[in-house]
């Protein structure tokens, strides 16, 4: 039976590019692939055929061939020599050099049983606004898979032998066909060790690992903020079969401040200021993260002013200077006056014009028109 035209087969125009034709073999790659079509001989021909076809026209050099001389471009040795022996080959090279279907049948070429690296943990840890600006030592308790201390995490109690496992041979793997394929698995008798062991440890039965709560000391620097991240390296799950630990990460959640807030690397708070103070000026304690400061507030302060203090904010936490503190007055309006102190401050109205006030002079100003 003559082949059908390559173009035909995927179902692309003889002018299509590389990538149009890489997505025509995709798309009928996976539509036939035997995997989602077991015992179906005509899908199983349709793969081989697409596969062929694909492995022609991928290649600019084997394309332009075909396209002078058709199939007679080609014989046996010459697609040997392309590096493709079957459509299987070409099908985990598009793919990434693993077929999709790896998931369904135990990881295609993956060795599971071998020597792997411990689960990385996380640990939640709850800190106050001072220790987060400041920096601070904290212990922390986090229950996992540590290393067996009966076997020291080799799952093999001591003077216990080991032999070849009769199963796979040494391998770890055992191999089981499925059509045209060859699935490699992780041999269920020694699980990926390709050694079998007469007497398991009997304190971690075998496993390496046991469950157990470890205390971890933690520096935490100076100028983290809530949802930054410790890595505490080698403090998470114990590695199997050799393998060495995870990490641990630690995600820091920092509690609300009674005064300060935070806007970086600057402090904020508000101070209150009395009715006086704001008209008159005054000299004014202010908080600090190490103690107490003084800003000189002047004559006629007005509510929402910010006086800056240099270098009295949280240190960077990358060690890029210190920030700065932001003090932002309100000026506090008595709201019980006795009646010395009313008539004073109606005679003070008495003597005010609206030179004495700039602000509502303006404001005034602005809207005579919604007065009228």
């Amino acid at each position: 039976m003559p082949k059908r035209d390559y173009y035909e087969v995927l179902g692309v125009d003889r002018s299509a590019d590389g990538e149009e034709i890489k997505k025509a073999y995709r798309k009928m790659a996976l539509k036939f692939h035997p995997d989602r079509n077991p015992n179906d001989k005509a899908s199983e021909e349709k793969f081989k055929e697409i596969g062929e076809a694909y492995e022609a026209l991928s290649d600019p050099m084997s394309r332009s061939a075909y396209d002078q001389y058709g199939h007679a471009a080609f014989d046996a040795r010459a697609r040997g020599r392309a590096g493709f022996h079957d459509a299987t080959d070409i099908f985990r090279e598009v793919f990434g050099g693993t077929s999709i279907f790896d998931d369904f049948f135990g990881g295609g070429d993956r060795r599971t049983g071998g020597a792997q690296r411990g689960d990385d943990l996380r640990y939640d840890l709850e800190l106050t606004f001072l220790e987060a600006a400041q920096g601070c030592d904290k212990e922390i308790t986090v229950t996992k898979l540590d290393s067996c201390e009966s076997c020291r995490g080799s799952g093999v109690e001591p003077g216990a032998t080991t032999k070849t496992c009769a199963v796979c041979g040494g391998r770890g793997q055992v191999i089981s066909s499925r059509g045209i394929f060859s699935i490699a698995q992780t041999c269920p008798r020694c699980e990926g060790r390709g050694r079998t062991v007469d007497r398991p440890c009997r304190v971690c039965g075998g496993a390496g690992r046991r469950e157990r709560g470890s205390t971890i000391k933690l520096k935490v620097p100076a100028g983290v903020d809530g949802g930054s991240k410790l890595r505490s390296t080698g403090n998470g799950e114990a590695g199997t079969h050799g393998g060495p630990p995870g990490d641990l990460y630690v995600v820091l959640h920092v509690k609300r401040h009674e005064i300060f807030s935070r806007d970086g690397d600057d402090l904020l708070c508000e101070v209150p200021i009395s009715f006086v103070q704001a008209a008159l000026g005054a000299a004014i304690e202010v908080p600090t993260l190490t103690g107490k400061a003084e800003i000189k507030v002047p004559a006629g302060t007005q509510t929402g002013s910010v006086f800056r203090l240099k270098g009295k904010g949280i240190k960077n936490v990358q060690g890029y200077g210190t920030g700065d503190l932001m003090a932002r007055v309100q000026v506090e309006v008595p709201t019980r006056l006795n009646a010395t102190q009313r008539a004073k401050l109606e005679e003070f109205a008495r003597l005010c014009d609206e030179d004495v006030n700039p602000i509502t002079k303006s404001f005034i100003e602005r809207a005579k028109g919604l007065f009228s």
